[in-house]
């Protein structure tokens, strides 16, 4: 390590964010570039640890160490092919990962952990401007085809790796952009859709061909796909929403978050949407239910509308401020988290259990819930048994109602019902070594494991390449 000390000298400094009233005025992001200076103090703080957890903590392990310091020492270009030796868009997660790597920092036993995701996202988008990130298309090909079917992050990763390889891939999307939730979910605050459009481009270059709407097992029939490419990777998402199961949930304003988020995204895109169909919610007072990273971009999309008031419920307890007992380091750290989304303004509740809604002439106007108590956790299973607090209802005034309350599955008609694939016990597609029960079909991220993060959808297109590319390869 090249300042041996540095984290005895140096403290944690995050990038400076626009004011809360700056950015709700707008919907791209509001970080701000810091100096090279900074970012060289923050890659000093890497500690010369022996081992490091940073990478036992990180998905696709990448090898963080090496370039934390190298972005001490002003090596740039060696860092990002560093960083490219393990992560193929850097530019995504470092913008959209939770940095499990920064639960497992060492220097975080004691202090802040060093700001790796920061210095990630850096890293690339310096790379991106001193022209160093250019297409490198494979010196040769083949001959096998493969068709990689979703766009997200698992696709998208899972193509670039098999194009390396020389194979000819073929990305299928159904809907009419490409990135999956990364360009319809994820809302722009996050991460700005120049950020996936760049990068396609120059996976374009590279070879890869993309075919927007194009809805595999309705717009084009399986049988069709199977006969036009030697191997088949299914990348779709776990979209399959887990519903709210009380009286009143068919009353107009409920809506799945997803089509609120999806919704919003478009426009902004310069979509229109015809007004009976447009979920706007200025002036509206809205709740959202479900605390999780899809329930915050609710929040932050719904501030952003002009919403009279926002408040979110959450079912679990709310999370400590310090690491329990039996959560010990390096492990993800179960610790209250504040997101910028609720930075920019929420009212939160836990415990909370909804009852059922009510409203007036077909439309929403009330939620009716009632608070939960949690007793011991079980030793064997992890979870807290949960009843109802006596005496305890509420009722909360409410024109409008997001559920993001989490995925459940993948959608099983057309593609999956078309193929036939096997299911395990949870809904998703059941692989061996990433194949599926037919040969020659792969699955890879959500649909294959259930609904997870963007590092995770990453690691599991690296992991299904491989093993296409094996299978390709016999």
């Amino acid at each position: 390590m090249g300042q041996i000390k540095g984290f005895l000298e140096y403290n944690r400094e995050e990038f400076h964010r626009q004011s809360v009233e700056d950015r709700l005025k707008h919907w791209k992001e509001f970080y701000e570039v810091p100096g090279e200076e900074l970012l060289r103090r923050q890659g000093a703080r890497c500690m010369d640890c022996g081992i490091p957890f940073c990478q036992w903590g990180c998905p696709i392990g990448n090898i963080i160490p090496d370039w934390n310091d190298l972005v001490y020492q002003n090596r740039w270009q060696e860092a990002i092919e560093r960083l490219q030796k393990t992560n193929n868009f850097p530019e995504f997660t470092g913008r959209l990962c939770p940095a499990p790597c920064e639960n497992s920092c060492t220097l975080g036993i004691t202090d802040p952990a060093v700001t790796i995701k920061n210095i990630e996202v850096s890293i690339i988008e310096k790379a991106y401007s001193k022209g160093w990130i250019t297409p490198r298309p494979p010196k040769r090909r083949t001959g096998k085809k493969v068709a990689v079917v979703g766009s997200g992050p698992s696709g998208l990763a899972c193509a670039d790796q098999l194009n390396k390889k020389g194979h000819q891939v073929v990305v299928f999307e159904k809907n009419e952009v490409i990135g999956g939730l990364l360009a319809l979910g994820i809302p722009d605050f996050k991460l700005e859709k120049r950020v996936i459009i760049r990068r396609v481009e120059i996976m374009e270059k590279e070879g890869v061909q993309f075919k927007i709407k194009t809805n595999v097992g309705i717009d084009m029939a399986t049988d069709e796909l199977l006969k036009k490419f030697d191997a088949v990777v299914l990348a779709g998402g776990s979209e399959k929403p887990r519903d709210l199961d009380v009286p009143g949930r068919e009353l107009s304003g409920v809506h799945f978050a997803m089509d609120f988020l999806t919704q919003q995204n478009r426009v902004n895109r310069g979509e229109t949407i015809n007004d009976e169909a447009r979920i706007d919610v200025k002036g509206q007072r809205v709740i959202v239910l479900g605390g999780g990273d899809t329930g915050a971009d609710c929040v932050g999309t719904a501030n952003r509308q002009g919403a009279a008031s926002v408040k979110q419920l959450e079912l679990l307890p709310e999370l400590p401020k310090e690491r329990a007992q039996d959560n010990p380091w390096p492990h993800w750290a179960f610790i209250k988290r504040t997101s910028t989304s609720q930075e920019e303004g929420v009212e939160q509740h836990y415990g909370i259990l909804t009852k059922n809604l009510s409203g007036k002439n077909g439309k929403l106007t009330k939620l009716h819930g009632v608070r939960l108590e949690f007793g011991e956790k079980d030793s064997k299973t992890g979870r807290s048994p949960m009843k109802e607090v006596p005496k305890s209802e509420f009722t909360l005034e409410a024109d409008r109602i997001f559920l993001a309350m989490g995925f459940v599955s993948p959608v099983k008609k057309g593609l999956l019902e078309g193929l036939g694939v096997g299911l395990d016990e949870r809904g998703n597609v059941k692989t061996a070594d990433y194949m599926t029960s037919i040969k020659g079909v792969f699955a890879a991220g959500d649909m294959r494991r259930g609904q997870s993060l963007v590092v995770w959808a990453i690691h599991e297109g690296r992991n299904a390449a491989q093993e296409v590319h094996g299978y390709l390869n016999k």
